[in-house]
């Protein structure tokens, strides 16, 4: 069973209340899954499509308004994954399912691209709306990616590889500002991968420490992790051909304020040993 935890609220309550509905599908579909393997599911897969489709119109609209109202930076790339979750949806409502073994294999599908989503996208993406600092702050900053002492958690090995992240993005962004056409691609790409792979191994060592002290938050961070990751995995090199810059520090600021908002929230409530 999936439990709609705290990590997955974002505070707004008719969000919150939909993406509880979501895990309340994603949990029905499970239930038909671990249900006789015999049994004819067509009509059961057919209402938690029909279901899905409707939630989807619903719940996007209104996650989209409340995003438009508060001027969230992130909405273009909300709408770019919310209309890819419909077309998945379109796709399994014309998978064929009429033998039962294909419905086995529909139902197990669908769990794991519903549980992909949910912890993925409403970690990653959903609960960081209304969290990131307004472009207008931000820029107003005379250091945006100084590593100060506010971002301290007490933990040495946690502490350095976080400066080191906040310096990676920092050399990113000098690059993005200095972009012209062309000449700057394959250092971006370099760079990016460097903060990839420096992410997950700050990351793997982190939980290593949750794991060591008995930390009861482990799961909930390793969840966002997990979350975070992904979302450095699916950096749209097509949109970064198009238009570099404005992709670029877009997506420099959204992962910025997600670190900022993380230590500052959950890494801060890791106890020392």
């Amino acid at each position: 069973m999936f439990l709609f935890t705290k990590d997955c609220y974002l505070g707004v309550a008719e969000i919150d209340k939909e993406h509880k509905r979501l895990f309340d599908i994603l949990n029905d579909a499970l239930a038909a899954l671990e249900f006789d393997y015999r049994e004819d599911k067509y009509t059961k897969i057919e209402e938690l499509l029909k279901e899905l489709e409707q939630y989807a119109d619903e719940h996007f609209v209104h996650e989209e308004a409340y995003m438009e109202k508060i001027h969230d930076p992130e909405l273009p790339l909300q709408r770019v994954q919310h209309s890819a979750f419909k077309e998945k949806i379109f796709e399994f409502l014309m998978r064929n399912i009429d033998e039962e073994e294909n419905q086995h294999q529909a139902l197990e599908d669908l769990v794991n691209f519903l549980a992909k989503w949910l912890y993925h996208h409403i970690i990653s993406s959903d609960t960081m709306i209304g969290k990131l600092p307004p472009l207008e702050e931000w820029m107003l900053k005379e250091h945006p990616y100084e590593f100060t002492e506010e971002y301290l958690t007490g933990i040495e090995i946690i502490d350095q590889e976080h400066q080191v992240l906040f310096e990676i993005i920092e050399r990113a962004d000098v690059l993005v500002k200095a972009w012209k056409a062309g000449d700057a691609y394959d250092d971006i790409m370099l760079i990016l991968e460097e903060l990839r792979n420096y992410t997950a191994n700050h990351f793997a060592d982190e939980e290593e420490y949750m794991r060591n002290i008995g930390y009861e938050g482990y799961t909930s961070q390793k969840r966002a992790h997990d979350a975070f990751i992904a979302r450095l995995s699916e950096i749209d090199t097509e949109r970064i051909e198009e238009d570099p810059q404005e992709y670029l520090q877009s997506l420099l600021e959204f992962l910025t304020g997600w670190l900022i908002n993380h230590i500052l929230k959950s890494d801060k409530m890791i106890p020392l040993k």
